[in-house]
Formats: structure tokens, C-alpha cells, sequence
């Protein structure tokens, strides 16, 4: 069979990962039950961390294992657990590499509940020149590099802290595209946002339905958060609860992390898959959302969403920034599956996050205010 004939142009879905895997694609050990996701593959740590001096980029001249004889001051054994300190970078082999056939390419982001603990993985190749992009062809290891940035972690061979998509071609919807799909699917449950190159989310100062939570910041100086452990977790000893008193503002402090939570709900349909885009300086001097996938059916009614907000990790930059009820925040980019999902997030596959409304990482105890 040709190549084209196995790889239409899209994001793959679940089965498209699973072909990958048995044309020898992705060279892994057998995968978890749950690893494939609707449109994502989780990617697992191998044996060994190496502590590392810097973050850093081989270039297209050097493989990682070079730099990591240069850079490393010492290993931690995974094969049992081990700690990775706040304000450390960690890079780890991961048991995913990759021999991917001349047209497909792949990119990376946290998982969700990664992203939510301020944990900040990205991943690299050989001779790359971008974290968390992958070009097409790309043969070799992949490594995660890892930084704690607010929380120790806990973490073993076989945690999953970084998804990674395939796809062939520029699958992003043009503007007329995203407004056409909103008029036939309804993207954003709000009729005040703009759907154009992108859907832009604004953020939710005022909590109603939640009693004026409007989010939450995060402690110092915290008990480790085992990364495979789950609903384990006094939100109380690692959160300090955000309440609306009277104010639609919210003033972000330097080097504080928050989790906060879109005004709309929004909603990815089953032949689609969204991402959100990085840090925009135009919208203010602040980064949101190191987690940046949106599976086929976030959102989606016959998938138990109907409609999800989408929960923002939020670092102020160098400044304290003022924040308002409304403001822009976002935009969620689509993009086209190669052909329609098996599977589709949300209750049926055990996702965490469908339906939420403002939800810390699934290592805590649910809360309310």
C-alpha cells in the first residue's frame, strides 16, 4: 500500500498512532491500556533522569547524548522512583522513539495534569533545532526535558507527563474555516467572542456557580505530588483559594503560579482537534496554558461535555500584570483530523477534565469554596 493510502492529510486519530506503532513507526515497548488518546499518543519515562547544569537545543549538528556528557552532574534511577526538585532541569530518555515515514511529523505539550502542577516538560531530538517539534521523517530518541517549577515531584519509569500528535501537511483551519465551523458545530458558547483565526477565550473574574472561586495559587515550600498517584491530595496544602470580593480584577504578582478558568465554554468536535496557542505578548505580559491539546470531543454533548471551560495555568512575566473580567487571554487553534475518531474524549475513556468548570490536576481531592 502507498504511503498516501496510509497517511491522509490531518491530525492522526487513536487508530492512525496505533498503525504508526505496528509499520514500526514508533519502536516502544507494548503500550499501556489508556496511552493512545482520541488524537494523542502519552509518552512514557525511561530508567534514568540525568540531573543537567542548563536546558538546552542539540542544533543540527549534534545528537542529545552528546550534550547530555557535557551538561549532566548526576543520574537518578527510575526504575524504582525518584524526586525531581523545583528550580532543576531533568532530561530523561524517553521508551517512545520514532522512525516516521517521509511525510509525517509529530509535536509534543504537557499533559494536562502536568501543565497543572507547573511542571514543565518539553520535548527534544537529535540534531532538532525547536522543542516539542518533531519534522517530518524525524528518526531517532526522544527525550523529555523536564522542570519543576512551583512542586517537587515524584516520578518512575513509565509516568506520563508529555502527549505527543502526529499529522501530515498544515492541518490549521483558515479564518473563514474556523467561522464555517462555528456556524455548523458552535465552538465557543458565547455569543459577545470572536471565532476568526482561532476561537479567543477570555478569563472568568466573577466565579458564579462557584461561590467566587475564581481560582487558585499555588503554596511554596509543599510536600512532594507523586505524578501516578490520584484524588489523593488536601488541595488546602498546596493552594491557596482565590475569592471575587466585590472586584472583577485581578492583579497577577511575578513569579506566582495560578490556575484560573475561561469565561466560555467552548467545544472541540469529533472530526477536529484544537490546541491552544502559546504566549501572545499583545495580550499582556503573561504566559497561559502550558498544556495546549484539546481532544476530538472536549466539550462535546454526546461525549458528556457539553461545553468545557478551559482551565488556564497562568505565570506572570518580570511585572505584576492587571487582569480583568473578559479579558483576552487565548486563542484555541483547530485543526482537521485525517479521518474521523473511534474514540472521543470524555467520560467513556476515564478523562479527568470533561465538563469542568475551574478543576485543579487529578492528584487533589475534589474542592469547593
Amino acid at each position: 500500500m502507498a504511503e498516501s493510502e496510509l497517511w491522509a492529510k490531518g491530525v492522526f486519530p487513536a487508530r492512525f498512532i496505533e498503525r504508526l506503532a505496528q509499520h514500526g513507526a514508533i519502536i516502544a515497548p507494548p503500550f499501556d491500556a489508556d496511552q493512545v488518546q482520541p488524537a494523542s499518543l502519552d509518552l512514557r519515562l525511561g530508567d534514568v533522569a540525568y540531573r543537567i547544569r542548563a536546558s538546552f537545543l542539540p542544533g543540527p549538528d549534534h545528537k542529545v547524548a552528546e550534550r547530555i556528557e557535557t551538561l549532566k552532574l548526576h543520574e537518578l534511577d527510575l526504575r524504582e522512583e525518584a524526586v525531581l526538585e523545583r528550580g532543576c532541569v531533568y532530561l530523561v530518555p524517553l521508551q517512545e522513539s520514532l522512525k516516521l515515514p517521509p511525510s509525517v511529523s509529530a509535536g509534543a505539550n504537557p499533559k494536562s495534569s502536568t501543565g497543572r502542577l507547573d511542571v514543565f516538560p518539553r520535548v527534544i531530538g537529535d540534531r532538532t533545532r525547536g522543542f516539542d517539534t518533531l519534522p517530518a521523517g524525524y528518526e531517532g530518541q526522544l527525550y523529555l526535558e523536564i522542570s519543576p517549577r512551583t512542586f517537587p515531584v515524584r516520578v518512575r519509569r513509565g509516568s506520563r507527563l508529555s502527549q505527543m500528535r502526529f499529522r501530515v501537511g498544515d492541518t490549521r483551519l483558515s479564518v473563514a474555516e474556523h467561522r464555517t465551523l462555528h456556524e455548523v458545530e458552535t465552538l465557543v458558547f458565547d455569543p459577545n467572542e470572536e471565532v476568526g483565526e482561532g476561537v479567543s477565550l477570555s478569563i472568568d473574574l466573577k466565579g458564579e456557580g462557584r461561590n467566587g472561586l475564581i481560582g487558585f495559587r499555588s503554596k511554596r515550600h509543599t510536600a512532594v505530588i507523586d505524578m501516578d498517584l490520584k484524588d489523593t491530595l488536601d488541595v488546602l496544602d498546596y493552594w491557596e483559594p482565590l475569592i471575587n470580593r466585590g472586584s472583577e480584577q485581578f492583579i497577577l504578582d511575578p513569579d506566582e503560579f495560578y490556575i484560573l478558568v475561561s469565561r466560555e465554554s467552548v467545544h472541540v468536535p469529533p472530526a477536529y482537534a484544537a490546541e491552544m496557542a502559546p504566549f501572545d505578548p499583545l495580550v499582556g505580559e503573561f504566559r497561559v496554558h502550558y498544556a495546549g491539546f484539546f481532544d476530538p470531543g472536549f466539550g462535546h454533548s454526546a461525549a458528556g461535555g457539553t461545553g468545557s471551560r478551559a482551565v488556564l495555568e497562568v505565570r506572570s512575566r518580570e511585572v505584576p500584570f492587571l487582569l480583568g473580567h473578559g479579558q483576552t487571554i487565548g486563542r484555541l487553534i483547530y485543526e482537521r483530523l485525517a479521518e474521523p475518531p473511534d474514540r472521543l474524549y470524555g467520560a467513556g475513556l476515564g478523562s479527568n477534565y470533561q465538563a469542568q468548570t475551574l478543576k485543579l490536576s487529578k492528584h487533589f481531592k475534589p474542592y469547593s469554596a
